[in-house]
């Protein structure tokens, strides 16, 4: 279907039967994040100055997310997914924690013991970045320079605790750039989950690679990277041992199209997968998350359309949800309702314990927006 200012939106399509009831969170590009019910209905909303970006809840009902770019390095290089802090906010947006870097990117993790791991952008020695394959040159590009991945643990208190640098693991050799891709940075780290064991499993899109980074000595225990994904997002394991990941499906062989799937973590066999029918009317060159649910359904979220989704294991959707708020961004061209990633959250997850999740409080904007 074309988009066009009478193209639908917010919630399309509920199956209360075969759904995972609870309530799912997302931002929109711009400076609030929205947490609403199963029929669509706003229940909750926090908003900061700093902007909002890839939320997620906490289990102690404090929200963790990225801000928006800082103005001094933004669309520097080419780059996207760059953010000047990441920080926490209470259920009433009070800013409770942050730690700023303007180099941070992408995704975050919290730890159990309480620290949190970062990923961002360094220079890679000019030694190493001869030695690096692939991708291609912009007319006036440095030669000489590119960024790297690397993940930092730091403290409650803003000090870091721990660093891996990614190019002292990786194999100039075998991590090889995709040919259409700029060579201002390396890997794009664009995700970072926990293993079982308490490792990283991380995504690093520009190499098509998602790999398990031992948390004690930064080795390589485990990677994928024989071509299967391309361009992937959203790396996790799920409650029985597999790992989910959104495959973009940007420069793949053939027609571009998206796909969540589900992965035997010891064989890479490929046990479940989703995609749509035809493939290509289902995909997002950028962004995207598959998030496994209690109930064995999937939450879906296909970031450049704004569209959010739960499937089934047999593939029905049973959930569906298109982001009501468009902003301007002449940077990614035009208007836009792109959504990073989302999340569900049960209604006995300890975040949402004794919270006021009532839509009546909220009764303008889902006057507006349901």
């Amino acid at each position: 279907m074309a988009r066009s200012e009478h193209h639908p939106n917010g919630l399309i399509h509920h199956n209360p039967q075969l759904s995972y009831r609870g309530y799912t969170l997302f931002s929109a590009n711009s400076k609030e994040a929205f947490l609403i019910d199963m029929e669509g209905r706003f229940v909750h909303r926090w908003r900061s100055e700093k902007g909002i970006t890839n939320p997620e809840l906490l289990p102690n009902g404090n929200l963790i997310a990225l801000a928006n770019p800082s103005r001094q390095v933004e669309g520097q290089r080419g780059l996207n997914g760059q953010a000047a802090s990441c920080y926490e906010l209470d259920w009433d947006s009070n800013l409770v924690w942050q730690y700023e870097d303007p180099w941070l990117h992408h995704d975050y993790q919290r730890l159990p013991n309480g620290n949190t791991l970062l990923i961002k952008w360094r220079p890679i020695p000019q030694s190493m970045v001869r030695k690096i394959k692939g991708g291609y040159r912009n007319k006036g590009d440095d030669p000489k320079k590119m960024l790297g991945d690397v993940v930092i643990e730091v403290t409650t208190a803003g000090k870091i605790v721990k660093q891996w640098k990614s190019w002292q693991f990786f194999d100039p050799a075998t991590e090889i750039i995709c040919p259409l891709d700029h060579r201002m940075e390396w890997s794009h780290a664009n995700s970072i989950s926990l293993t079982p064991e308490g490792d990283w499993l991380m995504s690093f899109r520009r190499i098509n690679m998602i790999a398990v980074i031992s948390a004690t000595s930064g080795a390589i225990k485990w990677k994928w990277a024989d071509g299967t994904t391309a361009h992937q997002h959203d790396v996790n394991y799920t409650e029985r041992g597999t790992i989910t990941i959104f495959d973009n499906g940007a420069h793949r062989r053939g027609i571009d199209f998206s796909r969540a799937l589900e992965v035997d973590a010891r064989t890479r066999e490929i046990l479940w997968e989703y995609t749509d029918n035809p493939p290509f009317s289902f995909y997002t060159i950028m962004g995207g998350s598959a998030r496994r649910l209690p109930n064995g359904n999937t939450l879906i979220c296909e970031t450049a359309k704004g569209h959010l989704f739960e499937v089934t294991p047999d593939k029905k959707v049973v959930w569906e949800y298109i982001n009501p708020f468009f902003v301007t961004n002449p940077r990614l061209g035009g208007r836009i309702n792109m959504v990073f990633r989302t999340h569900r959250y049960g209604a006995e997850h300890a975040a949402l314990v004794d919270k006021d999740l009532d839509p009546a409080r909220h009764k303008n904007l889902n006057r507006l927006y349901t």
